[in-house]
């Protein structure tokens, strides 16, 4: 009789005991070569972004953001939690292998030993997907998988992912119709496409290449287009379970190609043809993020959805005439003779590790808990990301990684802050604002806060500084990474 009492004792007590909270989705947008200058909410006047725009309004801007100089290091830097600069900290792997196989330029066994010889990953090495299935995740990638620029199936299972859908091969990413994409190992293919390179465009611009670039012949289905469909899929499937989502889309990536020229910038007169197609991609971009937030929202799920939006690395320009613009990519360029002015006049762009090629766009919104329409200047990288899904997941940090998480920041908090940050294998960027970077064989150093734009060599004017920071230089440059079970 006691222990019947004791029976239903305890399952009164668990029926109305409070049900466990479920975790937040989180959503990860990671764009391609997007300058953040680019984005209305970072002060573009000629292309709107009003989706992303409206992240930022409802959420979190931060100002002193950092990716790297191309993408395949910032999306391992990403995915790993550790900064460019360790020795063997991951193998960046030729691109255009499976292209190769795909015109019988190679086997599907020579390819296998070919990715086997290039990606293994360490015993206990841990990477971003891995911490989100630890604690019951389910996890998805659509884009650009992995961080190139070749992958696999099972390198992408031993990252982490439970789904995906996109391209192994960065070389074929760079053409947005390609024959089939890969979902979970197999094929998918794409209706009406029929070139072997994804229909990659030529990178030359003017007058007489417009009507070459807009034959749609062969070109019917826009990879990017698919990642939105089945993307969504993943949402609606996963509805009833936390989920992480990483859409690592090709836009606004060149060669510049688009299905069609958009509406608001079709008669746009300050814009030439090539132009008005690349706005045209940035415009998709920004559609397809307010057609992610609209599904959340149908669902229910968008006060329990953290949202990220960010980009790889600083501004490419693809747009440019080459007949009668010489394009640059060094210090002495300041946006010069780009329109939409991507890099926000900061030195360099794309390749570089000046501000215009590491400085990236980042914007965080979560309704009720990130404080809608606020901005930070916290200094952060790539590498963080890590250490925040895995605050935001409630699972351990593995040791021995670079970032920092910067979750309570997002929640008005104060928290622990990089002294510097690492990036290239080459350059210092610190918290209070001085930035250590190479130049043709010799060191530089510039303060961002009086002079953004990195024209002022101050290392004779301030030894002291540049003495402190190129001790943290040799420190970093090639050094032993500290994150797997052997470590020394």
């Amino acid at each position: 009789m006691k222990r019947a009492i004791l029976i239903l004792f305890s399952i009164s007590t668990l029926a109305n005991a409070a049900p466990t909270k479920r975790p937040p989705n989180i959503v990860l947008i990671y764009a391609d070569d997007l300058g953040a200058g680019l984005l209305g909410c970072y002060g573009q006047q000629i292309i709107k972004t009003p989706n992303i725009d409206r992240l930022a309004d409802e959420g979190m801007r931060f100002t002193y953001a950092h990716g790297c100089t191309y993408c395949a290091p910032a999306r391992a830097s990403l995915l790993t939690g550790l900064h460019d600069g360790h020795r063997g900290a991951w193998n960046i792997s030729r691109a255009g292998q499976t292209l190769k196989m795909d015109r019988g330029e190679l086997t599907q066994q020579k390819l296998e030993t070919f990715l086997a010889q290039q990606i293994q990953a360490a015993d206990g090495e841990v990477f971003l997907a891995q911490l989100a299935q630890q604690a019951g995740y389910v996890t998805g990638q659509f884009g650009k998988l992995d961080w190139g620029f070749q992958t696999s199936h099972e390198r992408l299972v031993r990252h982490g992912w439970n789904h995906y859908v996109g391209y192994y091969d960065h070389q074929r990413a760079h053409g947005f119709y390609p024959t089939y994409l890969w979902k979970d190992g197999e094929k998918l293919m794409l209706p009406g496409n029929t070139h072997l390179d994804a229909g990659k465009t030529v990178e030359t611009y003017g007058p007489e290449r417009t009507k070459i670039r807009r034959d749609h012949t062969g070109k019917v289905t826009y990879s990017q287009e698919v990642f939105l469909k089945e993307l969504l899929a993943f949402i609606r499937e996963n509805k009833d379970r936390p989920f992480f989502l990483y859409h690592s889309t090709q836009l606004p990536h060149g060669p510049v190609d688009i299905p069609e020229v958009h509406p608001a910038v079709a008669n746009d007169e300050r814009l030439s043809d090539v132009e008005k197609e690349y706005a045209s991609m940035v415009i998709m971009l920004d559609d397809h993020v307010g057609i992610i937030m609209a599904e959340l929202k149908k669902l229910g799920l968008d006060k329990n959805t953290i949202v990220f939006f960010t980009a790889d690395n600083g501004h490419g320009i693809y747009y440019l005439d080459r007949s009668t613009k010489r394009e640059t990519r060094n210090r002495q360029y300041h946006g010069e003779e780009d329109i939409f002015k991507g890099s926000r006049d900061l030195a360099g762009k794309k390749w570089t590790p000046f501000q215009g090629g590491v400085s990236v766009p980042l914007i965080a919104r979560w309704p009720g808990r990130i404080a809608a329409g606020t901005t930070n200047d916290r200094l952060t990288a790539n590498y963080d990301f890590m250490p925040t899904l895995a605050a935001l997941a409630a699972v351990p940090m593995p040791d021995g990684k670079d970032g920092l998480s910067w979750l309570p920041t997002l929640y008005g908090k104060s928290s622990p802050e990089h002294d510097y940050i690492f990036v290239d294998n080459s350059t210092v960027i610190t918290r209070d604002g001085w930035k250590l970077v190479p130049e043709k064989k010799k060191l530089l150093l510039f303060n961002l806060n009086t002079d953004p734009g990195e024209r002022e060599d101050l290392a004779k004017r301030h030894p002291e500084k540049f003495t402190r920071l190129n001790a943290i230089l040799e420190r970093e440059r090639n050094s032993q990474r500290q994150d797997l079970p052997n470590a020394k």
